[in-house]
């Protein structure tokens, strides 16, 4: 939980003093631009919240899947100030490792179902399929700064 605690302090820190021009700079060819892989991250921990609430409160419900690729593409993901991504990060991530620390066993034993899929996701898989979600795109705009000799 550690992870999903702090990662939206540590993306604010390393991406803090990012110029436009090297926020908008994909982070691999075809791949997002930085700016889009932090409006991503709130957008896709924003439903995963909203899937561990339909999970304590229904039972095995099937989520509402959402196409990602085009949530990037939309103008607020390619032009939208990062620090409005950042500081909803901020509360949602508190909001939700506060509500992860007081679950019982049980209900960490409760799951939702994947419409694209039909896979059963489990809640306490699904709180490692985030911490690796942090990494990973946390991943992708450090080590284009580094490969850029941005930091």
């Amino acid at each position: 939980m550690t992870v999903l605690d702090t990662f939206p302090q540590n993306l604010e820190f390393l991406t803090r003093k990012l110029s436009d021009y090297q926020l908008d700079t994909p982070y691999r060819d075809g791949g997002w631009s930085i700016r889009q892989v932090v409006h991503h991250c709130y957008d896709s921990h924003h439903n995963s919240y909203l899937r561990f609430k339909w999970a304590l409160t229904e039972d095995n419900p099937v989520i509402k899947a959402y196409y990602e690729e085009r949530w990037a593409e939309l103008h607020d993901s390619k032009s939208a100030p990062i620090f409005l991504s950042i500081d909803a990060l901020k509360a949602l991530h508190s909001k939700w490792v506060y509500l992860l620390k007081n679950l019982t066993s049980l209900e960490l034993e409760k799951s939702f179902i994947h419409p694209s899929s039909n896979e059963i996701v489990g809640l306490k898989d699904n709180i490692g399929i985030y911490a690796w979600h942090c990494n990973h795109h946390f991943a992708h705009i450090e080590q284009l700064m580094i490969r850029k000799g941005w930091k």
